[in-house]
């Protein structure tokens, strides 16, 4: 295990936790609690497997994912704002539906003879001793886009807007803003981001497997909750999740103090650290105290 193996799987890793938690931050910063980071994922992950190896694009079965991934973030939004379902409760409904639906889909529609799905265009770059490293739009996008969502929110009007709307819906109202207008954008934003996450997982793998995301959208709305729901902070705290995943990766197999450690114990690593960072930093953060607000 080399230091630069290590921060390159790292880079890699980290890119689907960015853009989900990017997706969790357009929504919660809005005011609208959102567990359904997970469920909008897997089914991006189907339906770009399904549509990328029908068609032989991968272009389409992308913006097929990510339509998915909108369709259920406009759903969350139907179900808390018009309805007034409690957040938590629909967004764990969205993820049981995804579980559902992306199983039985993926048995009825793949195209099995297909082989590997097709994946957007990559740039791969020769490190020498230390291998080659692909970059592709996905990792971009992770890694500009925290920085253009901080100055969106801090520079732009609409984004005092969503920062007006998540901290204090009431005010907002009094003040000519439309809450439900602006969640409908940050709902439609987040399923865009968690859409291109699922994405980039299924394209990473090559093919749809049940339950493919594995918690990901989990760990993504830990580092937004450890990130203070602020851009930069959580963009941090993904790259600090990635770190110990792509540090599991490399330990898979190894000794420690001469006893053969189970993979399965050092697939649980990532998983663990994220409970321990949550029951340490819990309440450090400062949510948007509009969350769950009408």
């Amino acid at each position: 295990m080399t230091l630069v193996t290590v921060l390159l799987s790292t880079i890699f890793v980290a890119a689907p936790y960015i853009l989900a938690a990017l997706g969790g931050l357009a929504s919660e910063r809005s005011g609208v609690i959102n567990l359904g980071l997970e469920g909008k994922m897997l089914m991006s992950a189907c339906t770009t497997a399904i549509v990328a190896g029908s068609t032989g694009n991968a272009y389409i079965g992308v913006g097929a994912g990510v339509g998915a991934a909108i369709l259920l973030s406009l759903l969350h939004w139907l179900l808390t704002q018009k309805f007034s379902i409690d957040h938590v409760v629909s967004g764990m409904s969205i993820n049981l539906l995804a579980m559902g639906a992306s199983n039985f889909l993926y048995g009825a529609f793949a195209n099995r003879d297909s082989g590997s799905i097709p994946v957007l265009p990559t740039l791969t770059l020769d490190l020498g001793s230390a291998g080659k490293f692909t970059v592709s739009l996905y990792l971009l996008l992770a890694f500009i886009l925290p920085w253009a969502a901080f100055s969106y929110i801090k520079r732009t009007r609409a984004g005092l807007r969503l920062f007006a709307v998540g901290n204090d819906p009431d005010k907002a109202r009094l003040m000519g803003v439309r809450p439900l207008r602006v969640r409908l954008v940050a709902l439609a934003v987040t399923g865009v981001l968690t859409g291109l996450a699922g994405a980039l997982i299924v394209s990473n793998v090559g093919r749809f497997s049940d339950n493919m995301t594995a918690g990901r959208g989990y760990i993504a709305l830990a580092a937004l909750i450890l990130g203070g729901w602020k851009p930069i902070p959580t963009f941090a705290a993904c790259i600090g999740f990635a770190l110990f995943e792509a540090v599991q990766i490399q330990l898979q197999g190894t000794e420690l103090l001469g006893a053969k450690i189970p993979s399965e114990a050092w697939q649980a690593l990532p998983y663990l650290v994220t409970i321990i960072a949550l029951a340490c930093l819990w309440g450090k953060g400062r949510a948007p105290q509009g969350l769950g607000k009408p």
